[in-house]
């Protein structure tokens, strides 16, 4: 048995609330468990029974009667739909604290609810988003292996990690550069072995241009950027493809060929994953030295409170997040 996990609340005013709601209502009875850090209070009016408790190791005995929640309150009233300025430093505070109880052990792995970046980012936030934040509060814990912070998305059979992420798709071309492309898939290749269980991970690297640049007729950013980092990759020993067209390589037959596709910037990494899978899929930060997972949508505010919100994807996360957890402690 692992420890619980500690899942963030995020934004209160969004739907992390219900969500977390539904997902202990799916998970009660068989796991995995789960701890919230943040406000008790919202957590209640969103329906499910409530048990505070001081530590994660509290939460195994009290999972099945209710959600166990680290109270943290919010510095404002929480109106579903409408953010509170105010309560933005508690949703950063509820992160910091959750990642805290993740490095010292006290739980085996972070899941973070969705957080409402503007309200942060007017007090003060000073990191894109919950990716460079994590980066930043584990910088001086030891890692096994190349560093990240890379994203990767994953939904049914398919992962996507990415190169550049919230850029501009004008700045790409300059982003995509032969050290990030290699940095992105050495930490892609290293925990689909730690934390995936693929003994030989295999990637295919997806191209920058129309047809992978068509030898050059359409962009010269495969021949001078890609094909070398995918040289020099399998120099090191790591399987991956030389840069492939986008457009042919996420239907049926070509995702049975890869472990993880190494995308080149947002969408091309998105689209096929919400595809797939809108409801299901999962935000992962790969080469840190804790698990976090992360439901791959939004704080959903025009349906907050409204009892829409579907909890699909927050449960797919946090059983993610178990079995990666369970893989690094060797009993997966």
């Amino acid at each position: 048995m692992i420890p619980a996990l500690a899942l963030s609340l995020g934004e209160p005013a969004g739907i992390g609330p219900e969500i977390v709601a539904r997902a202990w209502t799916a998970l009660r009875d068989d796991g995995p468990t789960f701890v919230v850090v943040g406000d008790a209070g919202v957590i209640d009016a969103a329906g499910a029974p409530v048990a505070e408790v001081s530590e994660p190791a509290e939460a195994l005995g009290a999972f099945r009667r209710a959600v166990p929640v680290i109270h943290a309150p919010t510095a404002a009233p929480v109106i579903p739909g409408v953010p509170a300025p105010r309560n933005a430093t508690c949703v950063a505070d509820w992160i910091a604290r959750a990642v805290d109880l993740a490095m010292d052990g006290r739980a085996a792995g972070v899941v973070t609810a969705p957080i409402a970046k503007a309200p942060l980012y007017a007090a003060g936030f000073p990191f894109p988003g919950h990716t460079e934040f994590i980066a930043e509060l584990t910088g001086d814990l030891p890692h096994d292996g190349t560093r990240g912070p890379v994203m990767m998305l994953t939904a049914r059979d398919l992962r996507v990690a990415l190169v550049t992420i919230h850029a501009p798709l004008s700045a790409v071309p300059e982003l995509v550069t032969q050290e990030r492309v290699m940095r992105t898939a050495r930490v892609t290749h290293e925990a689909l072995r730690r934390d995936f269980g693929i003994a030989r991970p295999r990637l295919a690297l997806a191209g920058l241009n129309p047809h992978a640049g068509e030898g050059g007729a359409i962009g010269l950013e495969e021949i001078e950027v890609l094909r070398p980092a995918a040289a020099a990759l399998r120099a090191e020993g790591i399987a991956i493809t030389d840069p492939l067209p986008a457009d042919t390589m996420f239907h049926d037959e070509a995702r049975a060929g890869y472990d993880a596709a190494i995308c080149l910037y947002h969408d091309q990494a998105l689209i096929p994953v919400k595809t797939i899978d809108f409801w299901g899929g999962v935000n992962v930060t790969l080469g840190l030295p804790v698990v976090r997972t992360s439901p791959d949508h939004g704080t959903g505010f025009e349906i907050a409170g409204k009892g829409m919100a579907r909890a699909d994807s927050l449960i797919a996360a946090i059983r993610l997040a178990a079995d990666m957890a369970k893989r690094r402690r060797g009993l997966a």
